[in-house]
């Protein structure tokens, strides 16, 4: 996979986040969940584009390592908010589960391979 096409691959799952967020009924623990997941979800696709202009590997490696960061994240939310919704069985949510399963590992190789060119 080369840049564009995983940018365009983050830029999809944070649309699909967002669109997923809007759905969410309107009470207290899902308005919570819903702007947690949002931030945490749109995050790798913004920084993943930083990581593209890194100054240094070492910069690039940090940058990367935040996109991870919340890419697990978003997926313990998409866990919060299936469990607490009763969204287990919606195949959208667990569409979006499966996406950020793979890219967490797309991101796990790419800072392996990287911290081993370091």
């Amino acid at each position: 996979m080369n840049r564009k096409e995983l940018e365009e691959r983050l830029i999809d799952f944070a649309v699909r986040i967002v669109k997923l967020a809007n759905e969410l009924p309107r009470n207290n623990s899902s308005i919570h969940l819903s702007r947690q997941i949002v931030r945490s979800g749109t995050a790798p696709a913004l920084n993943y584009g930083e990581a593209q202009s890194a100054q240094s590997k070492k910069d690039f490696i940090h940058k990367m390592s935040i996109a991870l960061k919340e890419l697990r994240e978003t997926h313990i939310c998409i866990s919060i908010i299936r469990r607490s919704e009763g969204l287990e069985s919606d195949s959208r949510w667990n569409e979006a589960a499966e996406e950020c399963n793979e890219l967490v590992s797309i991101f796990v190789r790419s800072l392996q391979t990287a911290r081993s060119r370091e």
